[in-house]
């Protein structure tokens, strides 16, 4: 369900007060805990539109608490955004830039994204840039990330002759656009047929 929606509608005024900075109790860790670890496990396996509720349900406490401590979605993701996927994207964008080889360093860039999409449906909703709406820094920033690497390792190849000339980033946006949207509506494949598309893919990038 989209921010704007019944599930992303704030609570009324009084309904969760916040905590101001104070040193949270017991209880509220508790539930600050509690709601980290079930939006993790809810992203993991929906992605970053999962309900609000449904978080709120697994996590034992009111939709109001998830107000009450994170201010909303936004608040929410930019909490737990780190452990799902940026610690992971920022190590695959070092290690592509630390190849030489052009065909190796986007072969294995692209291979890295694709490996996201394949473990983590919330990095399809960062490339997406999905929830724009929330207003989340952390996802903007993950999101020039990634443009600025594709772009730069796109134009090495182009200039290494080792790709398509006319091969451009949007091409490559638009190629995870179409491969995260097929993992999430149709049944997973099995991880050797999805290696195997893969190469496929790649192999379309090279020259002709």
């Amino acid at each position: 369900m989209k921010p704007g929606s019944g599930d992303d509608t704030a609570p009324a005024a009084g309904e969760a007060a916040g905590t101001g900075g104070r040193p949270l109790r017991a209880d509220a860790a508790r539930n600050v805990a509690q709601i980290r670890a079930a939006a993790l496990t809810a992203f993991r396996g929906r992605g970053l539109g999962t309900p609000l509720a449904q978080v709120a349900a697994a996590a034992g406490v009111s939709k109001a608490t998830i107000y009450n401590h994170f201010g909303g979605r936004q608040g929410l993701i930019d909490a737990v955004i780190e452990e799902l996927v940026t610690s992971e994207l920022y190590a695959a964008i070092e290690a592509a830039r630390r190849v030489d080889d052009p065909w190796q360093r986007i072969t294995g860039w692209v291979s890295a994204r694709r490996d996201l999409q394949y473990l983590e449906p919330a990095f399809t909703d960062v490339m997406l840039m999905t929830y724009p709406e929330t207003g989340s820094e952390q996802l903007a920033k993950l999101v020039r990330a990634v443009t600025d690497v594709t772009t730069e390792i796109v134009e090495y190849g182009r200039d290494a002759g080792v790709v398509r000339a006319d091969l451009t980033p949007g091409d490559l946006f638009w190629a995870d656009v179409a491969n995260g949207l097929a993992l999430r509506q149709m049944p997973k494949p099995r991880r050797e047929d999805y290696d195997r598309r893969t190469r496929h893919f790649l192999d379309s990038l090279r020259p002709r």
